[in-house]
This record gives structure tokens, sequence and C-alpha cells, in this order.
């Protein structure tokens, strides 16, 4: 199916496809039950979620993942028999938003940690922030694409970054002696945010590297591209601009590759239509939704059990991040408090979760587990 002409908005396309509630309040899947009364004994993990037009269909997917590995995991006693609260906090991914969302949360001391902020620019603003913007909590699993980021004491990401995806990606057409990169940035904000590490990556990598901005018609910009253009290009903003921009290409003679990062979404690609000409890698930093590794296993398992909903790399990911830190909460030795929570996370001690290693390296990251898969000319799904 082929967007109407000119692109329309991620919010629309969203409601249509069901995706999305359409009411202006937060989705059935992201409203929060009735807070309970306060109570000593009380445990609470929080993970904000970026509910901006550009991250809806990141952070949906994302979330619910999360929320069924806590449903899970309090299913199974919780943490040394206690359950544990999981509060979903929204924000528009604005600096303002997520203030308030940190002075909401410095109130309540059963807060143990922030897991799974997403997406991408929300974990960036966060990770920036000097201990959590004076909030000193465990900041543990982020969606946190930036690899360009100097990574804190309190900030613990298990997911591998751009740099990571973009070399993987890469790798799988080295055979072609690649030695030009095209880099399409879906709009000004995505060049604004993300050109200068795309072309430390690319400098790096040694590629000449040949960048181009959307000035509103990616449609356009698909069908302008000339024999000069590199075969292959790096496309950084979100899956409705993808699309569009690939069925701009559908009268192209010259085969070229599309390389997406992590931040688009597979299954709405295939349902919005890309051009059949133009093979679309997408990159993920976790194990294919079909692979039989005990997490993958397990999330399918929760995730039919709980949400009619169809597995994703999103909703995978959301998933591990939850488990990982449901793994180091459960090691932490005396009291479980804010503070004892964060020395556990800062052991950064290797885990095995069900098969998705984490160990962190010097730069305190982990890892550069990179899968992917690729929508062919046909228009088949190849993991």
């Amino acid at each position: 199916m082929y967007l109407p002409h000119p692109l329309q908005s991620r919010r629309q396309w969203l409601q249509r496809a069901g995706l999305l509630a359409a009411s202006a309040a937060a989705p059935a899947w992201a409203q929060q039950p009735a807070k309970p009364a306060p109570a000593a004994r009380r445990l609470m993990v929080a993970q904000l979620v970026d509910f901006s037009e550009a991250q809806q269909d990141v952070s949906k997917d994302f979330l619910i993942g999360s929320r069924a590995a806590w449903q899970d995991i309090n299913s199974r006693g919780g943490i040394r028999g206690r359950r544990v609260e999981h509060v979903a906090l929204e924000t528009d991914g604005t600096p303002a938003s997520l203030r308030a969302a940190l002075e909401e949360l410095k109130k309540d001391p059963s807060c143990l940690a922030l897991s799974g902020t997403v997406g991408d620019a929300l974990a960036s603003q966060l990770a920036a922030l000097p201990r959590q913007g004076g909030l000193d909590i465990a900041h543990a699993a982020p969606w946190l694409q930036n690899s360009s980021l100097e990574i804190d004491d309190n900030t613990f990401p298990i997911f591998a970054g751009r740099q990571e995806q973009i070399a993987h990606a890469l790798k799988t057409l080295s055979v072609m002696g690649m030695k030009a990169l095209g880099a399409v940035y879906a709009s000004g904000r995505d060049h604004a945010a993300y050109h200068l590490e795309v072309e430390r990556i690319a400098s790096d990598m040694q590629l000449q590297l040949q960048s181009f901005q959307a000035s509103g018609d990616l449609r356009k910009m698909g069908q302008k591209l000339t024999p000069a253009t590199p075969a292959v290009l790096l496309f950084v903003g979100g899956t409705p601009e993808l699309a569009e921009f690939t069925q701009g290409m559908e009268k192209q003679t010259r085969q070229r590759y599309i390389v997406a990062l992590a931040d688009v979404n597979l299954q709405t690609l295939m349902q919005m239509g890309v051009a059949r000409q133009t093979p679309v890698i997408v990159t993920q930093p976790v194990p294919m939704v079909n692979a039989g590794l005990p997490v993958v296993r397990q999330y399918r398992d929760t995730l039919a059990r709980l949400f009619d909903e169809p597995p994703t790399p999103l909703g995978l990911a959301g998933f591990i991040a939850a488990r990982y830190a449901f793994e180091v909460l459960s090691r932490v030795d005396g009291p479980l408090t804010r503070q004892s929570a964060l020395a556990g996370f800062q052991q950064r001690a290797s885990l095995d979760l069900g098969g998705f290693r984490v160990a962190f390296n010097a730069r305190r990251r982990s890892s550069d587990y990179v899968t992917q898969s690729l929508m062919s000319a046909d228009g088949r799904l190849v993991g």
C-alpha cells in the first residue's frame, strides 16, 4: 500500500492503521492503574517514554515488551517475593517534559531505578544530565542509539549503538567493494541531531560520504537521485519517511541498497509498503524474534499470553531491558533502596539473559550484538 501524497503525519497514518489510540489521552497500553497508597515495602521501577509524534511507533512496541516482562516477573514472585510496580511516565520528548517527570520521581523514594528509557533522543537527554537531573538513580538499559555520548557512572546501556549497527550492515555489503556511502536525512531535525555522528562513523570506516537532507518531500528526493549517487544509502529517519523515500525510487534504474537503523519499525514498514526494486536492510541490536534463544522464546510466550500483539524487535528490546533491570536488582545485597540499587548496577557485572549477553567494555557500554533483516526486492523479510 502506498502513502497518499504528500506525506501525511505519522500520527495520522498510525491512527488509521490501528497502531495508536485516536484519543488525545495516552493509549490503553500506556495508561497506568490507580496508584496504591504509599507502603513501606513498595518497590517501583520507572520507565520514561517519549510519546511524541516522531517516536510513537518505536515507543509503543518497546513499552509493550517491558510491560510483558514485568507482569511475567511479578507472576513468578517479583523480587524476593515482593511485587515490583512498573510505572511508565509519558513525555513529549522535550527537555521540559523530561524535567517534569524527574521532579515527580524525586518525590517518591520507592522508585529504585529507571529502566528502558525510550526513544533515543529522550535517552540521550537523560544520559547527558549530571546524575540524571539530580535524581542520582540508575539509568538501566535505555534505548540509547547515540554512539558518541560519553557514558557516566549512572547509565548502563546494553544495546549496540549506531556505530555498531552501521558497521555490521556495511560489512555485509563490503563484498561490493564499496568506497562511498550516501546518508539520507529525513528532516532538518534529523540532520542537526545526527550528522556529526554519521560523519565520524564514515570517517572511521574510511568511506567517502555524500549527505542528502530532505526539504519536505521525500518522494521527490528519491526520484531525483542521479547515477553519481552512492549505491548504498544510510537512511536516518522514521518509518513513514523511509517508506515514502523508497517509493520515490520506484523508477530508478540503478540498483541501490538502503540501510536503516533500529528505530525503523519493520512491521509498520511492511504494512506501509516500500519500492519493490530497492532492498532495505534494517539493523537490530537484539536477536531475531524467531530465534531459538531462551530469552526470545520467553518473550514470544509471554507476549502471546498477555497481549494481542505480534512479536517485534523493538518489543523484544523492551522485554530484555526489563529482564536486565530485574536480574541486577535481584542480586543487590541487603535492603533494596535507590542507593543500593545504583551500587548494584555500578558493578557492571556480566550477565547472560537467556542467550543475550551483557558485558560492559572500557567505554561503559554493552554490547556490539547486532542482527539484521533484509526486506528483499520481492517484499519478503529475510533474517
